[in-house]
């Protein structure tokens, strides 16, 4: 396996691991569609990869959105989603592969909760299942029995940040933050889920999509320092701070800035759709 694999896995790769047979990696299919949160579930059901179990964004990776202050798609607690990764057979020395469709956005939240966690043998199957295809990885409708795991949480509080944190950052003027969403959203004129449009102020926006190439794959470690050197004036250090519409695509500007050798920067959760929800928090507009 490649030196990457804490972050990536390629679907070559992936096929050789699922071979083993003393040592299976635990493959979990993250597909979710913002719009249609039950697609996830219905694609899981006819056809995925074998022996996968699924995740669904806001049942298994998000925990209660109450009046929704704290976001779309809050963090659940470390013991609740302790709970869940038993429920799917996770043991401590067990390699999880996170796919979606392609992309990586949902699959890598759930690489990021699992490092949060206390799970370092995660990685995220690069190109999803569109390359788990080309790779002639073969697909099933069938659910397998799963045998409840061994794996007790322990969450690191240092990789995540609330929304305090964030308001004091901007009476700092060397502060980073990063906006994870497509220029149209972080710009303002286009509105899609939050109450209002626009972005923290003084934030940069680096859109997760500028770290894959055309077949939706991640770019290799030298392209993506140089499109962080181009959006984050500085670079990216452990002080810097990801955010998102909700937490989701964040962790993918996270997965894209460690495969590439940067300091693993930090995790606003709540991120846009909390920080919108207060009529009085400052909003900066353009960009």
């Amino acid at each position: 396996m490649s030196d990457h694999i804490s972050t990536l896995i390629s679907a070559t790769e992936a096929l050789e691991a699922q071979k083993a047979p003393d040592a299976s990696p635990l493959f979990v299919d993250c597909r979710f569609d913002l719009y249609d949160p039950d697609a996830g579930r219905r694609q899981y059901e006819q056809s995925h990869i074998p022996g996968s179990v699924h995740a669904d964004l806001d049942a298994d990776l998000s925990g209660p959105v109450g009046d929704g202050s704290r976001g779309r798609h809050p963090l659940p607690t470390p013991e609740a989603f302790g709970a869940t990764l038993r429920d799917w057979g996770l043991h401590p020395s067990r390699l999880v592969i996170a796919y979606d469709a392609g992309p990586g956005m949902f699959a890598s939240r759930l690489w990021w909760m699992l490092h949060w966690v206390g799970h370092r043998q995660a990685a995220v199957l690069d190109g999803g299942l569109h390359a788990w295809r080309q790779a002639s990885g073969t697909l099933t409708d069938a659910v397998s029995d799963v045998a409840t795991g061994s794996f007790r949480s322990r969450a690191n509080p240092d990789m995540t940040v609330d929304v305090h944190y964030v308001e004091a950052l901007l009476e700092n003027v060397s502060y980073m933050l990063v906006d994870a969403r497509d220029n149209g959203r972080f710009a303002g004129t286009e509105s899609a889920f939050d109450p209002k449009s626009g972005h923290i102020p003084g934030a940069v926006n680096h859109p997760y999509q500028s770290n894959l190439d055309a077949s939706g794959a991640m770019l290799s470690p030298e392209q993506l320092k140089k499109q962080f050197a181009r959006s984050c004036a500085g670079g990216v250090n452990p002080e810097t701070v990801m955010y998102c519409g909700s937490g989701v695509s964040a962790c993918h500007n996270i997965l894209a800035a460690v495969h590439a050798g940067l300091p693993w920067p930090l995790l606003y959760p709540g991120s846009w759709s909390e920080w919108s929800s207060h009529p009085d928090r400052p909003v900066a507009t353009g960009g």
